[in-house]
């Protein structure tokens, strides 16, 4: 049994070796208690208008400042976190989902499967830029947060496919999964049980870094009016507002900026560090 001195030592350790790790798991944890308690940290309404108050620079009554409308802009930023964790673990789950789907299908079976869904279908939506394909799909179905998830989901489901078949490629012709084959284990048992959780490590670093990727894609969306409609507060809307008032009031862009820009970089540091941590030659490297 290790001592106790041992037992904290380690995480110890961990964080020397990891400071980025740190810093963006502290930093996420900031922005998941801005999501949660934002209804008790805001001082203002963000939907509130006062237009005898328009574009006030940052003071002791409002912090940020206010934009052109007269709304409380570190209430809008606080409320803008909820939007932005929303939509990142929900297009990240959507996307995992379709991906360990058709990418495990492609992988374990090959063959005409892995022809049709990895050389037709992935290629196809590979052709297309991704946020072009959000746009046009949001465009058609129409704003709003359901269509904002499904297609940020629709555009981002192929790197997880892709990452999933080769996974499982590679996986599947291991001994262990030819003992359980040779045993009788069923094709969804082979999967599930002995296939899926040795491919885990590749997909947890992939869908940190796909959820930066889904705020920043959010964020764009929202920008161009194509996200989560008024008068719910974005980080992207609030930079659009903030455009035509960029040189008299710069305070309306840097605080929105400045939230998608650290909110961005908690989940690559996250995913950095994710790496590091559960690659064996990295662990071997750094002596942990």
């Amino acid at each position: 049994m290790p001592e106790p001195k041992q037992i904290v030592a380690r995480p110890l350790a961990w964080a020397s070796a990891q400071p980025t790790t740190v810093l963006g798991l502290a930093l996420l944890l900031v922005f998941v208690g801005m999501a949660v308690f934002a209804p008790l940290l805001a001082p203002f309404d963000p939907a509130h208008l006062d237009l005898t108050g328009r574009l006030l620079p940052p003071s002791h009554h409002h912090l940020f400042g206010t934009d052109e409308l007269g709304r409380d802009i570190l209430s809008r930023t606080l409320y803008g976190a909820r939007v932005s964790l929303v939509v990142a673990v929900s297009v990240v789950a959507v996307s995992l989902a379709l991906g360990l789907v058709l990418g495990g299908l492609a992988g374990f079976y090959g063959g005409v499967t892995d022809t049709v869904l990895n050389l037709y279908v992935t290629n196809v939506f590979l052709s297309l830029p991704g946020i072009l394909l959000a746009v046009a799909f949001v465009a058609f179905l129409g704003p709003g947060l359901p269509n904002l998830i499904l297609a940020l989901a629709i555009s981002g489901w192929v790197g997880y496919a892709r990452l999933v078949r080769a996974q499982v490629m590679a996986v599947k012709e291991r001994e262990f999964v030819q003992a359980a084959r040779s045993l009788g284990a069923s094709d969804a048992r082979l999967l599930l049980r002995h296939i899926l959780p040795n491919i885990l490590q590749p997909l947890i670093v992939q869908a940190a870094v796909g959820m930066a990727a889904a705020v920043l894609a959010e964020a764009t969306l929202s920008f161009l009016g194509l996200g989560v409609q008024p008068p719910t507060a974005t980080w992207g809307a609030m930079l659009n507002d903030a455009r035509s008032h960029l040189f008299e009031s710069p305070h309306l862009l840097f605080f929105p900026a400045a939230a998608l820009m650290l909110c961005v970089l908690s989940f690559n540091f996250i995913g950095d560090g994710l790496r590091d941590a559960l690659d064996p030659r990295t662990r071997l490297r750094s002596g942990l």
